[in-house]
């Protein structure tokens, strides 16, 4: 959020470029803007009662998600890891024995870290927090000692704490996820639209451009920068665009 109440950040970018589009498509001088805040548990919801017609924010496009919304070619794709206290000695899941794990409620991550248990000897309690900022609070204060999510949004949280020092992405990766762009199903003129714009940003090299501006530079409102360089898994994403899901 900027020092006010609007939204900033790499998939928002790309959203309004989609607005531009649509603005130019239907030849309109002015779209109105309506900003919905979403969580990970009523995202899809919202979605399909109409009441948010494209979600721009880091939603795992799922082929089980697809029987409910559509989605965009993936705009980026991470890795699942875990955020711990630098201090706290955990390198891998092993080390989580008789540990509490925080996970968001609406998201995969503590299924994914119960499958990667593969020998189900791991004594792990979860417990479920909100949205991603009351899990980091969560970690922050002690109350657990790892936060497992997607590793970019966990680095988002790290940038943004007040010492990012005391903070490690440290653990195998639980699964590779793809974020990609939300919005009704049955809608082929959208689809068509969402398609057509997010495709051509990534063949015309704009799309790595906002993703060095947003993720390897300082952004606002705090000029804090993520530092998290372009993996080989979004770059693959760039060069062929696609909407099949995982």
């Amino acid at each position: 959020m900027d020092g006010g109440a609007k939204p900033l950040g790499y998939s928002i970018d790309i959203c309004m470029k989609i607005v531009d589009a649509i603005k130019a498509e239907a030849k309109l001088q002015n779209v109105e803007i309506r900003w919905q805040p979403v969580t990970s548990s009523n995202r899809i919801p919202l979605v399909m009662n109409g009441t948010v017609d494209i979600e721009c924010g880091s939603t795992t496009n799922l082929v089980e998600r697809q029987k409910q919304v559509a989605f965009s070619p993936d705009i980026f794709r991470y890795n699942v890891r875990m955020a711990v206290k630098a201090n706290a000695g955990i390198k891998s899941i092993a080390d989580l024995q008789g540990k509490t794990v925080v996970t968001t409620a609406g998201t995969t991550s503590f299924r994914l870290l119960k499958e990667a248990d593969k020998a189900k000897n791991l004594d792990i309690t979860n417990i479920g927090a909100k949205d991603h900022s009351e899990s980091f609070l969560m970690l922050d204060t002690g109350r657990a000692a790892a936060f497992v999510l997607d590793d970019i949004l966990l680095a988002g949280q790290i940038a943004n704490a007040k010492n990012p020092k005391d903070f490690a992405i440290v653990g195998e990766s639980l699964r590779t996820e793809n974020q990609s762009l939300m919005y009704r199903k049955d809608d082929p003129q959208l689809k068509a639209l969402v398609d057509r714009v997010v495709g051509g940003m990534m063949k015309s090299g704009e799309m790595e451009k906002l993703y060095t501006q947003w993720f390897m530079s300082p952004i606002p409102p705090k000029n804090a920068n993520i530092h998290y360089p372009l993996n080989a898994e979004t770059r693959e994403a760039f060069a062929n665009p696609s909407s099949k899901g995982i």
